[in-house]
């Protein structure tokens, strides 16, 4: 059998070189392994481990090691971040365990003789009682601290203050909910329950759902579309454009499907919803979505969010969720904190010009929510004001209660405020004219 800490560093190695999406590298990396569930609990529990903690584990590598990480082999670096996330964050390992295994590491790709090495550093790290001391000016100590780039750093600070920053950013390095959404057209609180016996679930309204771990896609449940996964703010987003079975629903940005099917299931199957995106393969995602969720009342096709197509009618709700830089879902997908700032430089232009596109189509009355899965206020309330400067046909509508909290209009999701949400943004507008 596969080596859950073999398959951890070998994916994570990858992850690293070739700059791929944590989740897309370990489902793949998993199916194709021997694993049984619990060497797939521990291989993902190192892998998404060590891509949040990175910044932090390499500044602990760099107190105990001579040589700079650039300088070493990469997978040596993978090796000695394995063992010290399993020293530091892994209660349930034995601090022998984490030594012997990180140094048969080695052997098993190659490096034997850095096994020395890596026993000495991580044995080092044991004798010092395993602690660390951030050190330098504020945004270094934040950056150690939290394991995220000290210029991601800053700029959630301008935009947000020290204390809400380091709240999300302590949030961002902690397991969260997973959220499900019941398909109402197919089964009741009752029957899911019933069909995910075992799995503890809550609910404020029997319809939105969290429980802690668990990976619910390979059942019988999931086959039957009883439910699709959502995070909850993705849900919130859906909740604000509340659409009805009257509604003629355009999703401009669609794939991978997850709000058009949380709207569609909101209009009980009836109405109807556009979905479109710019590529086939993303389009087939919401094709098959629906299909096994059993939602007729939605019609998925390719289309260019930033060019107008004069032959789509006019819509009454739309829902135009833009292309971001993603900062408000580092908890899933950790390695986009990673990123150069100056690679979203682009996206509010981008964004404000599909927000100008998607309000063409909106008729007179109508409402468009415009959100995004980021914190970053130039992809958020700068893009709204630009909006509401150049469309004077339209305004920002009072927001409606979600599980009986107000909220205001435009609004931030944190985790601290929604029960443990993603960070996300949410804009709610009506065309008066």
């Amino acid at each position: 059998m596969t080596d859950p800490r073999y398959l951890a560093a070998k994916l994570l190695d990858k992850t690293f070189r070739n700059d791929s999406y944590s989740n897309i590298q370990l489902s793949s990396g998993l199916e194709k392994s021997d694993l049984d569930i619990k060497g797939k609990k521990l291989c993902t529990a190192i892998y998404y481990g060590v891509i949040q903690r990175k910044i932090t584990l390499d500044y602990i590598i760099k107190k105990y090691c001579s040589r700079p990480i650039k300088k070493m082999d990469s997978i040596v670096v993978t090796i000695l971040r394995c063992g010290i996330y399993q020293l530091l964050f892994m209660e349930n390992i034995s601090d022998s365990t984490a030594v012997n295994e990180s140094v048969a590491l080695a052997k098993k790709f190659g490096k034997t003789s850095a096994g020395g090495m890596i026993n000495a550093v991580l044995r080092n790290f044991i004798r010092d009682g395993k602690k660390f001391v951030c050190t330098g000016e504020k945004f270094e100590m934040i950056s150690e601290r939290f394991s995220v780039p000290i210029q991601l750093a800053k700029s959630l600070i301008d935009d947000y203050g020290e204390i809400k920053t380091e709240s999300f950013l302590s949030h961002s390095l902690v397991d969260g909910f997973t959220y499900i959404r019941r398909n109402n057209l197919k089964c009741t609180d009752e029957q899911l329950r019933k069909s995910l016996d075992g799995i503890k679930l809550n609910t404020n309204d029997n319809i939105c759902y969290w429980f802690s771990g668990g990976n619910i896609i390979n059942t019988d449940a999931f086959k039957s579309g009883f439910f699709h996964v959502q995070d909850l703010s993705s849900q919130v987003c859906c909740m604000v454009l509340n659409p009805s079975e009257k509604d003629l629903v355009l999703d401009i940005c669609s794939a991978p499907g997850g709000k058009t099917f949380t709207m569609a299931e909101m209009m009980n199957g009836s109405g109807e919803i556009h979905a479109f995106d710019l590529h086939e393969k993303r389009v087939k995602l919401i094709r098959d979505g629906a299909e096994r969720l059993g939602l007729t009342n939605i019609k998925a096709e390719t289309g260019d969010a930033l060019k107008f197509n004069p032959e789509l009618p006019k819509y009454t709700k739309i829902l135009c969720d833009v292309p971001c830089s993603g900062f408000g879902v580092i908890r899933h997908k950790p390695e986009i904190k990673y990123k150069n700032l100056s690679d979203f430089e682009s996206l509010p232009e981008i964004q404000y010009n599909i927000a100008e596109n998607a309000l063409k189509y909106l008729a007179v009355g109508g409402e468009m929510v415009y959100s995004t899965c980021t914190l970053r206020k130039a992809e958020n309330d700068e893009v709204v004001k630009k909006i509401l400067e150049n469309h004077p046909e339209t305004e920002l509508i009072k927001m409606p209660e979600i599980f009986g909290k107000k909220i205001e209009n435009p609004v931030t999701l944190f985790p601290d405020e929604i029960l443990g949400s993603d960070g996300f943004f949410i804009a709610k507008f009506k065309k008066i004219y």
